[in-house]
């Protein structure tokens, strides 16, 4: 299982990378009015989720910047890209946790955030489960998007819950990947508990410009 995770997490780099691309703009290009001002960052901590989940790579300029190359969006200003993987050990396995995104001007922060997970199933392997539906956590005033895939790897079929955010300067997709979801049957995923640990993952990495 230690073996599955681990792996699984590097099909869930390759998912959410695509998404990075759909979101993806070449920002030099982009001008005109209308553009937010670039005031909020996303950063990759050393940990996440209140220290559960340690930083294992950190790909924001090796395969997130080779997401970004040649794409273009009139509508984001100043793309900067991040991708990055956790790891938590518990007495019940090993958990993975992946966010990948950007941040920069985001002109349509609706349209963005249904980007980033839209080619999720084209990716090897991947087929959309659970189709994409908008949550609000209570109190949040933020509404992500959520879906599910199942992931076949080497004969073996896996569960993967992701929900993704943008508002006007960040934006990105959270795979989670633990024993407890693995073996889940896709229609069972409890998105709302997905859609709360997006929301961390946001107030811990996304921080103020200056």
């Amino acid at each position: 299982m230690v073996i599955g995770i681990v792996a699984g997490s590097f099909v869930v780099l390759g998912v959410l990378g695509i998404g990075v691309r759909l979101l993806a703009g070449a920002g030099s290009l982009a001008s005109g009015a209308g553009f937010p001002e670039a005031r909020y960052r996303l950063t990759v901590p050393k940990t996440m989720l209140d220290g559960k989940y340690e930083l294992v790579q950190d790909l924001s300029d090796t395969e997130g910047k080779k997401a970004l190359k040649g794409s273009y969006d009139s509508k984001i200003r100043n793309p900067k890209p991040v991708v990055a993987q956790y790891n938590s050990n518990s007495p019940k396995g090993q958990s993975a946790l992946v966010f990948s995104g950007m941040h920069g001007q985001f002109k349509d922060p609706e349209g963005a955030r249904r980007k980033m997970l839209g080619g999720a199933a084209d990716a090897e392997g991947a087929t959309l489960a659970v189709p994409a539906r908008e949550i609000t956590p209570p109190g949040s005033g933020i509404t992500l998007s959520c879906q599910v895939l199942t992931m076949r790897q080497g004969g073996t079929e896996s569960t993967l819950p992701m929900c993704a955010w943008a508002d006007e300067n960040t934006g990105a997709s959270v795979g989670v990947v633990t024993p407890e979801i693995v073996g889940q049957k896709p229609g069972s995923v409890d998105l709302a508990k997905v859609a709360e640990t997006t929301l961390k993952v946001r107030a811990e990495s996304r921080q103020p410009i200056g």
